[in-house]
């Protein structure tokens, strides 16, 4: 990987639109050579966003497939409209390295209602969580290396921790742009801060054990307001290896939406 300015997730390059050099922001926990789920989930987030705009649409749903490992290397994105419609649109995305696709993902797309719908209380979780003032800022991701994910984000726990086995409350801001020179979009925060669930939520030793997510699938129903987003996360694991990570979604507001990430568990 070629040495780049620390300032941003990815680069865009100035003379192809769909190609971005990653940084050293993106490594995850796993392999010093292999990004964290949560960037290259926004970057998708971000050509999603991007692709034919409409008037009073918004991204209801994304479903990511892991591919593979994705690398510390540069990577291109596409993004087009697969089913159009009055109401309803669903986009498909696919980011590639130069070995071929490595994460795909299908987003449903809302005509808003106008005006807005009269309707009872929602059925939805409701309330707020401790807001990220009151929280504690914690540095233990389990990590050996000085850059990553770890340190282009800023954890704040309510409960539970990195060093906590365990359900966990956590709020989770960016502290650099996904793409360099553009404002992180809710849609983006949401999906770089979702697929820590599995993470701050682990329930298994992260020395002996590996529990990696195929995929990450967001549900909002409503757009986060601000910076922080937070994880009311909980970790299902089974004996036999095939695991789930669930969260809760919040701002500040209250409750947003869900996540869902199908884990992968097995020994080191």
């Amino acid at each position: 990987m070629a040495e780049v300015p620390v300032d941003a997730f990815y680069l865009p390059d100035p003379s192809d639109s769909s190609r971005f050099t990653s940084t050293e922001l993106t490594r995850g926990p796993w392999s010093p050579d292999a990004q964290h789920a949560g960037p290259p989930s926004a970057l998708l987030g971000y050509a999603i966003e991007r692709c034919e705009p409409r008037p009073r649409f918004q991204v209801g749903r994304v479903a990511v497939e892991i591919l593979g490992p994705v690398p510390l290397a540069p990577l291109t994105v596409d993004a087009k409209v697969t089913r159009s419609g009055k109401s309803v649109e669903l986009i498909e995305a696919v980011l590639s390295s130069d070995r071929g696709p490595v994460l795909k993902a299908n987003a449903w797309r809302f005509r808003l209602a106008e005006p807005p719908l009269d309707i009872p209380p929602p059925a939805m979780p409701t309330g707020t969580r401790p807001g990220p003032d009151t929280a504690m800022g914690r540095n233990s991701f389990p990590s050996a290396h000085a850059v990553g994910f770890h340190t282009g984000v800023e954890y704040r726990f309510v409960t539970g921790g990195f060093d906590e086995p365990g359900p966990a409350v956590c709020w989770i801001r960016l502290r650099y742009p996904i793409v360099a020179g553009q404002t992180p979009s809710p849609l983006q925060r949401a999906l770089a801060a979702a697929d820590s669930g599995n993470g701050v939520s682990a329930v298994l030793d992260w020395s002996r054990y590996l529990f990696i997510n195929t995929d990450l699938t967001v549900t909002l129903y409503r757009q986060p307001v601000g910076e922080w987003v937070c994880l009311d996360a909980v970790t299902y694991p089974q004996p036999h290896g095939i695991g789930m990570a669930e969260s809760v979604l919040f701002d500040e507001q209250g409750p947003i939406g869900r996540s869902t990430q199908t884990l992968f568990m097995g020994p080191r």
